[in-house]
């Protein structure tokens, strides 16, 4: 008897999520400084971290043998008020997947059925099925949810339906109309699971509050890996209904969210002069690279969020070629014959060019 008999067989055919490539393992392969390598495969903030989150987290080093605050207390308080909701409509994880995986162990199971667009985040599906149930995957036209397909999409069987927006990979975000449409006819039977990972990339991101505040059944997830340039740490959170957020707690692991973490994200969030820098350098980024695609030929998805999805020819040769002139950048699986960019800094995005240029002439 091995492990393959005792395990539940059906995580023996769960994928396995495959990140974008580190830089280091880059500069190894192909013998590059790793200073060089530049890394715009995983839609991280080229600015680096909130320069208070940073010096928080340096400060919190020197209490790194005291568990963390299980409840995130001081934290919780500081994001109700930024975000004007009450502390206990608050839970926390590691990272915003995290809190995808307490819904889950709420959730599904067996015969459950969990409604989402066939190329948004890969980690909604992971989650269906690490918990045996079906995922119900809605053709995106033009790249977008379409929410009217998805409301036919929900069955007696539905109990967790996603929409990211912006959507990775794709960039494009349903306008909040849309959204309010959409929530205001979901069933009774249904969560759904609003993914705001890149809402802070947006002038007026939907808000979801009034329908939370109204009872329905919603929680909205947040992240500070993104903007805020937290990614290492693994720090986001979920806001819905008290009584969702007693229900996810009774799932969570104690210290889920180590000290380093929630020091960072208590300065980050209050960092607006960071948080408006980055948004700017985004913007004109996202300008950047969408000329200098189009002026190869390329016609990139219009995007909402810090990462551009382009289709390409010979996608996987133009991946390798790229990283031998030290430059990273990803394939999504939904989309094989496309590249997802992340913008970076005006020098990275012009390397990124200039190399895919030379790389489509050969």
């Amino acid at each position: 008897m091995n492990y393959d008999d005792l395990i539940r067989p059906h995580l023996l055919n769960q994928s396995v999520y495959k990140p974008g490539r580190p830089i280091e393992h880059v500069a190894r392969d192909y013998g590059l400084d790793p200073d060089s390598v530049i890394k715009l495969a995983s839609n991280e903030n080229p600015l680096g971290p909130s320069p208070l989150a940073q010096a928080a987290a340096q400060s919190a080093l020197e209490n790194a043998h005291f568990y963390p605050d299980g409840d995130c207390w001081l934290l919780r308080e500081k994001v109700a008020a930024v975000r004007g909701i009450e502390p206990e409509e608050l839970i926390f994880g590691c990272g915003s997947n995290e809190i995808f995986e307490f819904l889950g162990h709420l959730f599904l199971g067996p015969g459950v059925e969990v409604v989402m667009g066939a190329e948004s985040f890969p980690v909604y599906k992971l989650i269906t099925l690490m918990f045996n149930a079906h995922p119900v995957e809605v053709p995106m036209p033009d790249y977008k949810h379409d929410l009217k397909a998805m409301l036919a999409a929900i069955t007696p069987r539905t109990r967790l339906v996603f929409l990211p927006s912006p959507n990775n990979p794709t960039g494009t975000a349903n306008t909040a109309k849309e959204i309010y449409a959409f929530v205001r006819q979901l069933p009774e039977h249904v969560v759904f699971v609003f993914d705001e990972a890149y809402a802070e990339y947006l002038k007026n991101p939907p808000d979801l509050r009034p329908f939370i505040k109204a009872e329905s059944k919603i929680i909205c997830t947040r992240t500070f890996s993104k903007i805020y340039g937290l990614a290492a740490l693994r720090l986001g959170y979920g806001y819905g209904s008290k009584r969702l957020m007693d229900l996810l707690n009774r799932v969570r692991q104690p210290f889920n969210v180590n000290g380093i973490a929630q020091s960072a994200g208590l300065a980050a969030i209050e960092d607006d002069d960071f948080l408006k820098m980055s948004r700017r350098q985004n913007r004109r980024g996202l300008v950047q690279l969408t000329e200098g695609l189009q002026n190869m030929g390329l016609d990139p998805v219009p995007s909402k969020a810090n990462f551009l999805l382009v289709k390409i020819p010979q996608a996987e040769k133009i991946v390798h070629y790229l990283q031998t002139r030290g430059v990273i950048v990803r394939i999504i699986p939904s989309f094989p014959d496309h590249l997802r960019i992340s913008v970076g800094t005006a020098t990275q995005n012009s390397k990124l060019l200039e190399a895919l240029s030379i790389s489509l002439e050969g």
